[in-house]
């Protein structure tokens, strides 16, 4: 079993880059496919990132935007995000797969962190 805990969520201006961290505690990530979602108000959960062992996956409108990378050693996973925009705007979800697999299924995630909230403004 894996704690997930999120940081690094902000207010920040349009154009402004932001990196969040996911921190585990309790088992190693190593085992794990990691993945982050976002929820804006009204909104259901959204699909942003996510990396395996060998690969990674992003929703399309992150991509060559956002950043997905993981530290097996410090047991942790960044979001780097750049030019961001209002639309990027949510509560920013670390999940966690103990099965080798990678994908943008909510219900494939069997860990959640409670989120960051990140603001965009105009």
């Amino acid at each position: 079993q894996v704690n997930l805990v999120e940081s690094g969520g902000r207010v920040v201006q349009a154009g402004d880059s932001l990196t969040l961290t996911c921190d585990a505690n309790g088992d190693t990530l190593r085992r794990y496919s990691i993945g982050w979602f976002r929820q804006a108000p009204g909104k259901d959960r959204e699909f942003v990132a996510a990396i395996s062992w060998i690969t990674t996956v992003y929703e399309d409108s992150v991509k060559g935007r956002f950043t997905i990378s993981r530290d097996n050693a410090k047991n942790t996973v960044y979001l780097q995000m750049n030019s961001l925009k209002p639309e990027d705007t949510g509560v920013y979800y670390c999940v966690a797969d103990p099965r080798p697999r990678i994908g943008g299924n909510p219900s494939q995630y069997d860990y959640w962190g409670q989120g960051t909230q990140v603001t965009v403004s105009s």
